[in-house]
């Protein structure tokens, strides 16, 4: 930022310079020849005046001309010639100071009908007052050039400054940080724009604080009641009917995985993002084996594909939840067998670098989605199977709170892809600095 500031500026001063510096120069090597030329066109009005002073009535020199005056007049290696009337010759001829001038600089006037005055001057005493001039034009250009240059630099460290640490803060606000920040610029745009930070961080860091106390309540609330159901279920354990006690153990297997998964969702809602890769396909295998039977009671198959040893970064307890949802939307809206796999994937995008994607693909071969439910298939409360339209919405959160995305890569037959960089800082807010 600081740099575009710079260079923009540094652009205009220059501008300015060259449109205002040229002109000048130009004007400067004008009026050195202005000032030069009217001087000699003075010389030769007092040259004309002394010669009419020696005419008689009739406008004719009687005699000789007296060119001691005129040669005073005369500059020194210059050359002077006077046609006069004479009475022997009306164009008498007279020429005063040097035979020949080099690159002369020539003045004329004329005297009525006969007479006339030719003045010629060395041109290089001009010439290097008009040089003289252009050059002080040129260093006034240079030294205001400096001047802006000077202000530039201040100008620009004196906004782009401010602006990045206001970026700064708002950066580390989207990481969760709410500390507040007391420092101020002195330029009251931006000092409003920290102030409203301020109170975004005091009004967000409450707002998550009773989030966090209800979903804290919540959570102890579903833990006593799936208690009670478990103890419930314990009961039935000892029922003498074998298949009975059968699918008590089931549904007690269940509840401990229930409650498994809200201890993990809520441990992970405290630590905030990922830190470490994981293995994808272990994580995986349990919410596979939870739905199995669903599928193969509805006579579909649900299987998992991909390379164990694939590693991302992710909380498997956020990922485990998403592909569940994803799984169950292809269960109640899909048809055909149910692929869940995990391969690894470039990134998109020119100029990117870095490590690959593990992408988590979610396909079955059903009808997939329709084109007018696509645009808003992740948008929170629209469904179009009058469901509740939370559980999409709710698997692109979690996954986005790894640094991942979740996207609808294919409508017809539907495929769902989540994916998960293979780095620490891959997708995640980065400090803001310089640009290069």
């Amino acid at each position: 930022m600081r740099r575009r500031l710079l260079q923009t500026i540094l652009a205009v001063v220059i501008l300015t310079c060259l449109v205002l510096g040229v002109p000048l120069m130009y004007t400067a090597w004008l009026w050195v020849e202005d000032i030069t030329r009217s001087d000699l066109q003075s010389r030769l009005e007092r040259m004309a005046d002394e010669i009419v002073e020696q005419e008689n009535d009739e406008g004719v020199v009687i005699g000789e001309l007296n060119e001691t005056p005129l040669r005073l007049l005369t500059p020194a290696d210059a050359r002077l010639v006077v046609v006069y009337p004479s009475q022997v010759d009306s164009a008498a001829t007279a020429e005063i100071g040097a035979r020949v001038v080099p690159s002369p600089l020539v003045e004329s006037l004329s005297m009525g009908t006969s007479g006339s005055l030719r003045l010629e001057v060395p041109s290089d005493e001009m010439r290097m007052r008009q040089q003289q001039a252009v050059g002080a034009v040129g260093l006034l250009v240079l030294a205001s050039l400096g001047a802006g240059t000077s202000v530039a630099v201040v100008t620009a460290r004196r906004l782009s400054d401010p602006l990045l640490d206001v970026a700064r803060r708002a950066a580390r606000l989207a990481e969760g940080d709410f500390r507040p920040d007391t420092r101020r610029h002195g330029i009251a745009e931006l000092d409003r724009v920290s102030d409203v930070l301020d109170s975004a961080t005091v009004e967000i860091s409450g707002r998550l604080q009773r989030e966090y106390e209800l979903v804290g309540d919540v959570s102890h609330q579903l833990r006593s009641r799936l208690t009670a159901v478990r103890l419930r279920l314990d009961e039935l354990s000892v029922h003498p009917d074998p298949d009975v006690v059968l699918e008590a153990n089931e549904a007690m297997a269940q509840v401990d995985r229930l409650t498994e998964a809200i201890d993990d969702l809520m441990r992970s809602s405290r630590i905030g993002g990922a830190d470490r890769a994981v293995p994808i396909v272990a994580a995986l295998e349990s919410v596979v084996g939870d739905w199995q039977a669903p599928f193969q009671d509805a006579g579909r198959r649900l299987e998992l594909r991909g390379d164990p040893e694939l590693l991302a970064v992710t909380t498997p307890p956020r990922l485990r939840e998403a592909v569940a949802v994803l799984v169950d939307n292809a269960l109640v809206h899909g048809a055909g067998p149910c692929s869940v796999s995990v391969r690894s994937v470039a990134r998109r995008g020119a100029g990117t670098r870095g490590e690959p994607l593990v992408a988590v693909e979610v396909a079955d071969d059903g009808e997939g989605v329709s084109d007018d439910l696509a645009p808003h298939i992740f948008d929170r409360g629209f469904s179009g199977a009058g469901s509740t339209g939370v559980g999409l919405a709710l698997a692109r959160a979690l996954i986005e709170a790894d640094g991942g995305r979740l996207e609808l890569q294919r409508r017809r037959p539907a495929l769902f892809a989540i994916f998960l960089p293979t780095e620490r800082d891959a997708g995640r807010i980065r400090d803001v600095r310089e640009p290069r």
